[in-house]
């Protein structure tokens, strides 16, 4: 596929709806996804504290500690991180089967999960082949740009 037919596909992208399309065309793929404008203004501004300076400092420093520990419990390995905001689907029908299980080997583009946003349904792909290692996220449980979703080893 040309650099010209890419840019056409990324202008096709802005001036449209979608938050994500891929081109298939014999062995060659192409992925284009985007977070669509009114994403960013969606999410909430933090509450002002009203609170003297030093309580203030006191508590924001209690939730950086109890992070720290979540962060090194991640079992070691590749980590999936959600591509965009939305509600996070371990199965495609309520009831089905989940895509993936713990201690289950992937491959590489295998579907890990789907990700619904503004009514559209977006597969989650492994990006490396592997066994789950962990599962962050339970099925119905809203996600966050960026946030861990996997872990793959």
């Amino acid at each position: 596929m040309d650099l010209r037919k890419i840019k056409k596909l990324i202008d096709l992208l802005e001036e449209s709806n979608l938050a994500e399309l891929e081109i298939k065309e014999g062995e060659e793929v192409v992925r284009l996804s985007r977070i669509p404008k009114g994403m960013a203004a969606m999410a909430p501004a933090p509450a002002p504290v009203a609170a003297p300076a030093p309580v203030a400092a006191s508590i924001a420093a209690a939730p950086a500690e109890p992070a720290a520990p979540a962060a090194k419990a991640l079992p070691e390995g590749h980590v999936v991180k959600a591509p965009m905001v939305g509600t996070f689907y371990a199965s495609s029908t309520p009831g089905a089967a989940a895509f993936v299980k713990i201690g289950q080997q992937v491959k590489a583009g295998e579907t890990l999960g789907i990700i619904e946003a503004m009514k559209m349904f977006n597969q989650i792909e492994a990006d490396v082949a592997g066994t789950v290692q962990a599962i962050l996220v339970e099925n119905g449980q809203p996600v966050e740009f960026d946030e861990p979703m996997f872990v793959i080893a």
